[in-house]
């Protein structure tokens, strides 16, 4: 800041401080309403599911895991069937966690089963059409 010497110099220079502090104040008010609209439940939420949708990872993983219990839920449904049986229900469920595990964390291993099975499945299809003719 220059030196002042004068009145008509000491008047601008506390013009010039007053224009200076309302300015930062106009601008620490929005930074203060910034943080109180961020702070708000609502907008935790929000932000936390957007993060959450733009999350490839996890839509990998939740895919996994909704297939991995699937598939682990129809091995129980095949392993103990319309049975009473008490001992047979519980091993149908830890069956079922089993599978559900293994798939979930391992879906690479999954895939190159399903795609054996699709080729042995359309390589006899294709010779049953084949031998037809």
């Amino acid at each position: 800041m220059k030196h002042i010497k004068t009145s008509a110099n000491l008047k601008e220079a506390i013009l010039q401080l007053e224009q200076s502090r309302a300015m930062e104040g106009y601008i620490l008010k929005e930074q203060m309403q910034l943080a109180f609209e961020s702070i708000k439940p609502i907008n935790i939420i929000k932000s936390t599911f957007n993060e959450v949708i733009s999350s490839e990872d996890l839509k990998g993983n939740l895919l996994n895991t909704a297939v991995g219990i699937t598939i682990g839920y129809l091995s129980k449904k095949l392993f103990v069937g319309m049975s009473g049986n008490p001992v047979k229900r519980l091993l149908g469920t830890a069956l079922m966690f089993g599978i559900s595990n293994v798939v979930a964390k391992h879906p690479e291993n999954l895939k190159s089963v399903a795609s054996g099975i699709f080729n042995i499945a359309t390589h006899l299809g294709s010779k049953a059409i084949g031998s037809k003719n």
